[in-house]
């Protein structure tokens, strides 16, 4: 029987970086257990990560996929002060909360979270982030993986919190509009009058069974109006801490 996924995923580096392939450490977990992936495509994990993968799953050690990337000394990012512009791009791509800032104002990298992902470098529209390597050299820490694990875990829920706080919005509006066309709608329009409020309504139905799924799964409160949409904070750009 193959190793459940949470013991394969504890071994992995948890930068989130994917450089595997996968969209972040915990699907790449899932699809090695599956047998889907091979156990060398991570390059923060290098030779040391692919030999305990190997010591768990009894699987043959192999070498690091180029194709992933290399094996590299410990680095972070840094942000230059004099070319940042205060996008929030970075922000928006740090997937551990590892900077810190507001619109328009100069953002920094906390150095003790960051990873070494080098997702916040690409976006960046001046080419300010630079990776440097950590000095003095450490090692990236089990329990440093832990901690990336849970400001991941953390992020992803409070930004689909935040989705279906926004989609919630949406439906209060539309729940506004049903009530004018029912307000509206005597009976009295011409045929393709009432076709189109037909389809009108069905949209908006559509809309307001979404939003209350997704509240549903997220456990949001339901009040506000009689549709059951609540209304919550607007959905912020970047990661305000």
């Amino acid at each position: 029987m193959s190793p459940p996924v949470d013991a394969i995923d504890a071994l992995l580096p948890q930068t989130q970086c994917t450089k595997c392939g996968f969209a972040g450490c915990r699907p790449y977990a899932e699809a090695i257990a599956a047998g889907e992936a091979a156990i060398n495509r991570c390059p923060p994990g290098g030779t040391e990560g692919i030999r305990r993968l190997a010591q768990l799953l009894g699987r043959a050690e192999l070498p690091l996929d180029p194709a992933c990337g290399r094996e590299q000394p410990r680095r972070i990012a840094w942000i230059d002060p004099a070319l940042c512009i205060g996008c929030t791009k970075c922000i928006a791509a740090c997937p551990v909360d590892a900077i810190i800032g507001a619109p328009r104002r100069m953002h920094t990298v906390i150095g003790a979270l960051c990873t070494g992902c080098d997702l916040c470098v690409p976006p960046c529209p001046v080419d300010c982030i630079e990776m440097r390597e950590l000095v003095p050299a450490a090692p990236w820490r089990d329990d440093e993986a832990r901690a990336a694990r849970t400001r991941h875990d953390a992020r992803r829920e409070r930004l689909a919190r935040r989705r279906a706080e926004h989609d919630l919005r949406l439906a209060q509006r539309a729940a506004r509009k049903l009530e004018a066309l029912d307000a509206h709608g005597d009976g009295s329009e011409a045929e393709a009058d009432a076709e189109a409020a037909r389809r009108k309504r069905a949209v908006i139905e559509a809309a307001l069974r979404r939003a209350r799924e997704r509240a549903a799964a997220h456990g949001l409160s339901r009040r506000g109006d009689a549709s059951g949409a609540a209304t919550g904070p607007a959905p912020e750009n970047g990661n305000r801490r």
